[in-house]
């Protein structure tokens, strides 16, 4: 049986806490993270009725995208929904935990599973984000190197895109004596040893910084182990906000819209002038996406498909580039699936369900 702790940290492995926007609540609401998992239901939002499907499917674990609580409470007298959903999943031994942003920020996340339903190829991170990329610098004794590049890859360092093991090492000789205190690995304390060794360079994403290090201890065999960090300002193309991509082949425009509305099932589309004759690159932003609309005009895209553009938002596209909103939860939706997906490659001994309450609070009038 697997617990609430396990299931969690599962899923912060993929898109860690540590990469989530400065005002974002993501992680376990409410719950105990030993409490052993009957069930679990994937929402979008969590609201009342999400926790009462939650109960009558025996799921004690909700995951939403969005969380339920983004600020602090102060008060919990059921004076509003928020309130109202917190109280009934305490009541009912119910968790929640939501995983929003960090899910948003890695690759093969949220954006990159809406450039799959739209057929887009050649994906890839359409901001990528800066500082957060560490290069560790480690010497070495030659013999214990390869070792040493072992327990690092292993702990996750080296990846750069598509290559994974990288590394840059240059020779030298290091010198050292010991104290009567002591216990070296080469030569004798209390005598200056010269010994030929590696400085061993690789660089790892900022968020695995103690396991890249505990890795690092395990895989040298010094007892005082030489090295330095250093944070670079290098893009890191596996984390940072939207994606963008290619339409397996060119198509006209006006093709483009019944398309969009038929992949993502939407209702109502709102969109800028057709300033482009055909559609090839494509960029996309689930939920709030204006931010990156110049991003997306400077990667060379002919349309961008996000949400929750506001009028004079719209105005910034100066006929460049295509502003399709389709709806936040509609940008959005297919993010359960997302999750769904990743929760059953890894575990077995519960049931995982989509939940079928649609928690859309917009409605349309045709």
């Amino acid at each position: 049986m697997n617990t609430i702790g396990e299931l969690s940290q599962y899923l912060e492995e993929f898109a860690p806490l540590k990469l989530q926007e400065s005002y974002d609540n993501s992680g376990l609401l409410v719950g105990n993270p030993s409490t052993t998992i009957t069930g679990v239901l994937i929402s979008l939002d969590t609201t009342e009725e999400v926790i009462e499907e939650a109960i009558n499917k025996n799921c004690n674990l909700v995951i939403s995208h969005h969380p339920i609580v983004f600020k602090g409470l102060k008060k919990l007298n059921g004076n509003n929904y928020i309130e109202k959903t917190v109280i009934k999943a305490i009541k009912n031994d119910v968790a929640i935990y939501a995983i929003h942003t960090n899910l948003d920020n890695v690759k093969n996340g949220v954006n990159f599973k809406i450039a799959e339903k739209l057929g887009l190829k050649n994906i890839r991170i359409l901001a990528p984000k800066t500082q957060t990329l560490i290069k560790l610098s480690v010497f070495v004794p030659v013999d214990s190197t390869g070792r040493l590049l072992d327990a690092l890859y292993s702990a996750g360092a080296g990846n750069i895109g598509n290559y994974s093991n990288c590394s840059f090492r240059t020779i030298g000789l290091g010198t050292f004596k010991g104290n009567n205190a002591a216990n070296p690995v080469y030569g004798q304390k209390g005598i200056v040893e010269e010994i030929e060794e590696n400085k061993i360079e690789v660089i790892f994403p900022s968020h695995l910084k103690n396991k890249i290090l505990n890795g690092m201890r395990k895989g040298h065999p010094y007892e005082e182990i030489s090295y330095f960090l250093s944070e670079l300002q290098n893009p890191n193309q596996d984390i940072g906000s939207g994606a963008i991509g290619e339409l397996e082949t060119e198509i006209p425009s006006t093709d483009f819209l019944p398309y969009l509305k038929s992949k993502m099932d939407l209702k109502v589309i709102r969109h800028t002038e057709l300033c482009h004759k055909t559609i090839k690159k494509v960029a996309v932003c689930g939920g709030v996406g204006s931010f990156l609309l110049n991003n997306a005009i400077q990667e060379g895209a002919e349309v961008f498909v996000s949400s929750d553009f506001k009028y004079h938002e719209f105005f910034d596209a100066e006929n460049k580039i295509i502003i399709t909103d389709i709806g936040h939860f509609e940008s959005e939706q297919y993010t359960k699936d997302l999750l769904l997906a990743i929760i059953s490659k890894k575990f077995t001994t519960f049931a995982s369900y989509l939940s079928d309450h649609n928690t859309n609070p917009i409605q349309y009038y045709f």
